[in-house]
């Protein structure tokens, strides 16, 4: 298995582990660290290290013990606009 779905219609789908601009959106308003890091592409151990030296591309928010980071501000960072396009009017 090479890590990617197929569905019945023999379309091959993305792997699970590819974020995608709607994937990355449809967590909500906040995530957690380790979930940041799967998205640049880093180990979990990574990404928390580099949290604590508040030196990951994103800015940490320190909720008690835990660290959390918005949602808009990953869409930010990676050039994304944090609100879905307006679709053009038709007349």
């Amino acid at each position: 298995m090479d890590g990617t779905a197929s569905t019945s219609a023999g379309v091959t789908a993305l792997p699970a582990s590819v974020w995608t601009i709607e994937r990355i959106r449809a967590l909500g308003a906040v995530t957690d660290v380790a979930t940041v890091g799967e998205i640049f592409g880093l180990s979990r151990s990574s990404a928390y290290e580099l949290a604590r030296r508040n030196r990951l591309p994103v800015p940490v928010l320190r909720v008690g013990s835990r660290y959390r980071v918005s949602v808009a501000a990953i869409l930010t960072a990676l050039g994304v606009p944090t609100e879905h396009p307006t679709p053009p009017l038709t007349t």
